[in-house]
């Protein structure tokens, strides 16, 4: 468990962005000035930051006036969104002392500490300010960043990924030679894992490679090679010597006629540890190694995949539905020499693969789906086939409407409407839109139940806060307030949904199903009223 040691430390770089992000989630006034979603407020806010320690470390004044100043500029060149001064200063005073102050208050953030066995709070605070007097006597408040403050923001520059293997190496090797044990055991883990990590992105590198090459850059396969070198030629004879070096310092616990029994606590512990870091030196080379390989691999793998893909550009194209299907279908006699057309396919040899795993597995029957009446034979072309498919989709939620917008309109008119009194009211035409299948009706009065009241003030609003797509499927709500804004019915506020409590049931004949046959359908009445 010494991973866990100094856990409230790492904490602390969690904290700083934890709280700052809390601040700014749960607050409404973002959407008075157009900034909806996170992305929005995180960008506007580390801008802020970034414009504050520019001022904190040329040790200038930073007023709010300044910071205002300062938005409309970015404002202006960036974002163009519609600021008065008024909200410029509104918004750099949001910023500064309801988002980074907290309002005034103090800002914790509490840490397990695995050692003492509980949780320790640890402070928080990214800007400070002071009073200062400008050159015309005015008395302004300014404001810089805290330590916190800047090591937030130093923090979210990483360094690059060869930089961050150096740096680990050499804290490594400075600790070792202090004969810090305890902290060169941490640094060769670090080591370690920026070797773990750039062998899994050399795997997906490849992966996506596979996928298609053509979506993966030159300038991310120079990157990564870049990387590869400078961790194969800087890794392996340094870390050779750190072994050297482990196996020596070992030795000398173990020389000299000592008996391993008879260290001192701290001796033992320094031998444990010097052999981990050992074991580590010893994985690290493994990894390198590693690394090296699926270099090699990667390089020949791009190669191939590139080579591949020029080659299909040679190859000469043709539209499969005019230049064939077509054809066919005019002209039958042609279907005799489909083997010339087909043989091309069967040149090169098919792997042979056998999944092992598959021989083990449960046999389940295959059972062949229901095709609904909708379902046609399309064409061969993609674009056709999704214009069909939004065609079939459309018609489809056209019956929904139609359905709905019956049973609403006969509410309206009456006050209000039950199943019961509905089925003696609708002529035969009528009942062919009230029931344009079993299935659409049956859903409909099943989403109607579920929902119990419709608040449309409610709908409208949950509607203008959400992006929302066009529906595939039938949703009850968006429906409503399209038929409710298309007919004016704006005086409707509230819609009831009920059974009746007689418990009565209502019996609708000869019902077509989406199969074609016709049924009787038993149901519960159901009442319906609203309320303006």
């Amino acid at each position: 468990m010494d991973f866990l040691k100094d856990f409230p430390r790492r904490m602390k770089s969690v904290g700083r962005y934890a709280i700052l992000m809390n601040n700014s989630f749960r607050k409404d006034t973002w959407k008075q000035y157009g900034i909806e979603t996170i992305d929005q407020q995180v960008n506007l806010i580390f801008t802020v930051l970034l414009f504050l320690m520019e001022y904190s470390l040329k040790e200038e004044n930073c007023t709010i006036d300044d910071i205002a100043e300062f938005i409309g500029t970015v404002n202006d060149h960036y974002y163009k969104k519609e600021y008065s001064y008024d909200d410029l200063n509104n918004l750099a005073d949001f910023i500064v002392n309801v988002i980074l102050s907290n309002s005034g208050s103090a800002m914790y953030f509490k840490a397990y500490d695995y050692e003492q066995k509980e949780y320790t709070e640890i402070h928080i605070n990214y800007i400070a300010n002071k009073i200062v007097y400008l050159d015309n006597g005015i008395r302004r408040t300014s404001y810089y960043l805290t330590e916190d403050g800047y090591n937030m923001i130093l923090s979210t520059m990483e360094l690059e990924n060869n930089l961050k293997l150096t740096v680990h190496e050499m804290l490594f090797k400075l600790h070792l030679e202090r004969a810090d044990y305890g902290r060169a055991v941490n640094d060769i883990k670090n080591v370690f894992d920026q070797l773990r990590i750039q062998t899994q992105k050399i795997q997906e590198a490849m992966g996506r490679i596979r996928q298609n090459a053509l979506a993966y850059s030159v300038e991310e396969y120079r990157q990564i090679v870049e990387e590869n070198i400078h961790t194969i030629e800087e890794t392996r004879q340094k870390f050779k010597a750190h072994k050297e070096l482990v196996e020596k310092r070992v030795q000398e616990f173990e020389e000299d006629d000592i008996n391993i029994r008879t260290l001192t606590t701290e001796d033992e512990d320094s031998l444990n540890r010097l052999r981990e870091i050992e074991s580590y030196l010893v994985r690290s080379l493994d990894e390198h190694q590693k690394i090296l390989n699926e270099h090699l691999d990667l390089k020949s793998l791009y190669d191939i995949e590139l080579e591949n893909y020029s080659n299909m550009t040679m190859v000469q194209r043709f539209h499969f539905k005019s230049e064939l299907y077509d054809k066919v279908l005019k002209d039958a006699s042609l279907l005799e020499h489909m083997e010339k057309f087909f043989q091309p396919l069967f040149w090169n040899q098919m792997p042979k693969v056998y999944n092992m795993e598959k021989a083990f597995e449960m046999q389940k029957r295959i059972r062949k789906k229901e095709i609904e009446d909708e379902t046609q034979e399309l064409g061969f072309e993609a674009e056709e086939y999704l214009e069909e498919k939004a065609r079939l989709i459309r018609e489809r939620l056209e019956k929904y409407e139609k359905s709905l917008k019956m049973i609403l309109e006969h509410m309206i008119t009456e006050g209000s409407i039950s199943l019961s009194v509905l089925k003696a009211g609708i002529e035969e035409e009528e009942k062919q839109v009230l029931f344009p299948s079993l299935e659409i009706f049956r859903e409909i009065m099943i989403e109607l139940l579920s929902a119990g009241e419709l608040d449309i003030s409610k709908l409208k609003k949950e509607r203008s806060e959400f992006l929302m797509e066009t529906p595939e499927n039938f949703q009850l709500n968006q429906m409503v307030l399209d038929i409710i804004e298309e007919n004016n019915w704006s005086h409707i506020k509230k819609i009831h949904i009920l059974r009746a409590e007689q418990g009565q049931q209502v019996c609708f004949e000869q019902v077509k199903n989406e199969q074609g046959k016709y049924k009787n359908i038993r149901c519960s009445d159901v009442e319906l009223w609203y309320e303006t």
